[in-house]
């Protein structure tokens, strides 16, 4: 078997290996994926303006990280959040905004975090997540109260699974009236190693103007130098990271691809985020070795599909199936129920979600280009499916598949020591080889979609054998792949008596009629 092969069980067979496309909190989704937050500017023009926006906002100002591990002034540095269940009590806010202000109650349990801390005179910041239901809450200038309602300037609600904007003219907890953790860089996603947003960052000056998705001014400068709130920009292709910290690297990579929103008037090029103690301050202080003079302002009104909206232009493309495909042969044909398919195709990413005739399929890997997947259980006994897959709500021309009762692959074959079966590394004589398959069909107690394999073992209704080199193998066991997700299944087969040895030896997995071959290497 090849190390491809060997990947795929690693890679297909864990329930838990989960792309990331975009960036998630908690198990949410922050924003769709055709979300202006999301969408990459690296390609886009430069704005017109750009040069007298930079020399405003300051062409040798450096810019400055606005966030880190430990406490500055008593407080924690940068704009900090918490994640609450869907259970958490709503309690009441009063604002001073009320008029621009989102109501209906606000889960802000007692200890939320107040930016700067609890004794501060700042911006206050009070940013809550309801990670059940994917809502965002986001207050300014929070205090609260000794009856356990709070007051604040202004108060925000986002729905992270949707595109929709404030109303035009409004303010948020940020000046730009746009939300706030979208653009805060947190310490989990650059020290995954990519950070897949735009970036919050303030200007001393700006206009009194917007542009999208810019939904707020607060300035009363007209000028045409001085910035609109929602100008995004970016760090210039050009400029050299090879030298910052691999932290760093990061944030500059995020810069350049994904580039920054100017949300709010402060000190100028200050980059948000939200505190951690694990953040090497002394590594986030390299962004101070940036000049406005290494950032562009973007023209990214291209993007834009209509002003309400915060979706992209380009990104709500249908996703398109080029094909459907046992993951453990990588064949086209017939699925069975329970089978472990690849679909291939574009215009995927790791949200994406396929049925069966509208039963949900359990995702086991969702990238770009590939969705690993298990054929729902409801399919046996068809004699055809459809099937289509949906991305951020569009959904791809349905694919018309035939069903059968079973349709073998096989991962990977391992020795009866689990080394990986090869020329390199042949069975012994007589030696039991292990096979994880898929494709068996439906079981013995009946499969259950995304449900592991713990106690209880089902077993294949329909017979299963093992040949190799035309000689029957003794068969020990063939059921369920042992804490593995239902339609993985495991086959331990003893070489039969006298089998000629060889570097690529037929062996048949056979379940009822259907079978599929490859070789192995017996000494």
């Amino acid at each position: 078997m090849t190390q491809r092969l060997a990947s795929v069980v690693l890679s297909t067979l864990a329930v838990m290996a989960t792309a990331q496309a975009q960036p998630r909190i908690n198990g949410c989704s922050v924003f769709p994926a055709n979300n202006v937050w999301n969408a990459p500017v690296d390609q886009l023009p430069v704005d017109a303006n750009s040069a007298q926006y930079v020399a405003t906002i300051g062409a040798s100002r450096s810019a400055h990280p606005d966030f880190g591990s430990g406490l500055w002034d008593g407080g924690p540095m940068g704009i900090p959040y918490i994640a609450v269940p869907g259970t958490q009590k709503k309690v009441n806010v009063t604002f001073d905004y009320d008029s621009e202000s989102d109501h209906g109650g606000y889960p802000v349990p007692p200890n939320a975090p107040i930016e700067g801390g609890s004794s501060s005179s700042g911006d206050r910041h009070v940013l809550v997540i309801d990670q059940d239901h994917c809502i965002l809450y986001e207050l300014y200038s929070a205090y609260p109260q000794s009856d356990g309602s709070w007051h604040a300037g202004s108060g925000a609600i986002f729905d992270l699974k949707s595109n929709a904007m404030r109303p035009a003219g409004w303010t948020s907890a940020d000046a730009a009236g746009l939300p706030i953790f979208p653009g805060l860089m947190r310490y989990d996603e650059v020290a995954a190693g990519e950070i897949l947003h735009a970036i919050r960052f303030t200007a001393s000056q700006t206009r009194n103007t917007y542009v999208w998705p810019g939904r707020h001014e607060a300035s009363s400068a007209s000028g045409q130098n001085y910035p609109p709130m929602g100008q995004r920009f970016r760090l210039k292709a050009a400029f050299d990271i090879s030298s910052y910290p691999a932290p760093v690297q990061v944030i500059l990579r995020a810069l350049k691809k994904y580039g920054m929103i100017l949300a709010d008037n402060g000190s100028s090029w200050y980059l948000s985020g939200a505190p951690d103690d694990r953040w090497d301050n002394d590594a986030l202080h390299t962004l101070g070795q940036l000049q406005g003079s290494d950032f562009e302002a973007v023209d990214e009104s291209s993007l834009m599909v209509q002003p309400d909206s915060a979706q992209v232009r380009g990104a709500a493309a249908a996703p398109v199936v080029n094909s459907v495909e046992n993951a453990g042969s990588y064949q086209t044909g017939a699925v069975s129920p329970g089978e472990i398919l690849s679909i291939f195709g574009s215009g995927f990413n790791a949200d994406a979600t396929v049925s069966f005739d509208g039963h949900a399929a359990p995702i086991l890997y969702a990238g770009a280009s590939q969705i690993n997947l298990v054929a729902p259980y409801e399919i046996d006994g068809k004699t055809s499916t459809n099937m289509s897959v949906n991305v951020d709500g569009v959904t791809s021309a349905p694919q018309a598949l035939a069903v059968a009762a079973a349709a073998p692959g096989i991962f990977i074959i391992l020795n009866q020591n689990y080394s990986i079966n090869s020329a390199a590394n042949p069975a012994a004589q007589n030696s039991v080889l292990v096979l994880y398959a898929t494709g068996e069909g439906q079981t013995n107690p009946a499969g259950v979609d995304g449900k592991i394999a713990t106690d209880v073992l089902p077993k294949p209704l329909l017979p299963v054998s093992v040949s190799v080199g035309g000689k029957n193998a003794i068969m020990q066991y063939a059921g369920a792949a042992p804490r593995f997700i239902a339609g993985a299944m495991q086959i331990n087969a003893q070489l039969p008596p006298g089998v000629a040895p060889g570097a690529a030896v037929p062996l048949i997995l056979h379940i009822g009629a259907f079978s599929t071959t490859v070789n192995v290497a017996i000494r």
